[in-house]
């Protein structure tokens, strides 16, 4: 069963080339928290601009210096083949599960009975058990809760990972889905709630700059500690926002970067933070105390 904190790690780039040594720099760092795992080749690693072979370096990298932590893949592509390729390479070089986001381009055609059809045929056909990802921010589309369900029962998925912030979806998710299905909160902003509700944890971006605040979190809910574990829950909440929905990717590399870690540019086409944003920036890390 999956539980508790997993980083959603960025990629590093150094002159838009992806610099290995500061991936293992960064987990070096993350290993010395009780983090249950990480999550590579995800919306915030930037897998959209990664090659195959980036994308297979990177695994075999954080596999090697992540000692026996889990480890997830995004591997999701809009082709049932594709996908399955990527995900049992990604499976041959570490990976521990298939984080697989709902295809998206024919978002008319993406319906109840196509999801059944997709997760299914990947399900099927791949080596390591299969983790939906529903970040319809990014994708515009939403899988619903019957279909959800339905795939549930699939011996093969095991799980999904939502980043809405609709408790009430979540909570829905939950009921709906048997006991053994692992649904992970899948954004920082109702870490808490979502855990409530009956989430197992949380594949987070925040984890990346604030990991033991996320894990504190996470053990405050599981000693009863809500009051606790709502005052740390609160103080995350802008920035949360600040390196998800208002400055993205560079906002969380740049938080980063001012935290110790190696966060660099984004790969372009992204852009980096530009100063007059980091100077917003900057506060809402010193009121959250994790900038000092």
């Amino acid at each position: 069963m999956l539980k508790g904190i997993y980083p959603a790690l960025i990629t590093p780039f150094v002159r838009d080339v992806v610099a290995y040594n500061k991936l293992t720099e960064n987990l070096h760092k993350y290993n010395k928290n009780d983090l249950s795992g990480y999550v590579v080749l995800g919306s915030n690693g930037e897998s959209v601009f990664l090659t195959k072979s980036e994308k297979l370096k990177i695994i075999s990298t954080v596999r090697e210096h992540s000692g026996n932590k889990t480890l997830i893949a995004g591997t999701g592509l809009e082709s049932i083949k594709e996908t399955i390729d990527l995900t049992n390479e990604c499976a041959k070089n570490g990976a521990d599960y298939a984080l697989v986001i709902t295809p998206s381009f024919y978002k008319a055609g993406m319906n109840h009975k196509a999801f059944i059809n997709y997760y299914r045929a990947v399900a099927d056909s791949i080596s390591i058990p299969l983790i939906i990802y529903n970040v319809t921010k990014f994708t515009n589309v939403n899988i619903d809760i019957e279909s959800i369900a339905k795939l549930a029962e699939h011996h093969n998925i095991i799980g999904i990972k939502n980043s809405t912030e609709n408790i009430a979806e979540i909570n829905a998710t939950i009921h709906n889905a048997p006991n053994d299905f692992n649904v992970l909160v899948g954004t920082g902003s109702v870490l808490l709630y979502g855990l409530i509700s009956g989430a197992v944890g949380g594949i987070l971006a925040l984890a990346n700059i604030a990991p033991g605040e996320c894990i504190k979190i996470f053990d405050l809910f599981n000693e009863g500690k809500l009051i606790e574990a709502e005052k740390i829950q609160s103080r995350l909440h802008a920035v949360n926002k600040a390196i998800t929905a208002t400055y993205g990717v560079a906002g969380l590399k740049a938080s980063m970067g001012l935290l110790g870690y190696f966060g660099g540019q984004p790969r372009k086409p992204l852009q980096p933070l530009t100063s007059s944003k980091m100077k917003r920036l900057k506060p809402i890390l010193l009121k959250a105390k994790l900038l000092k």
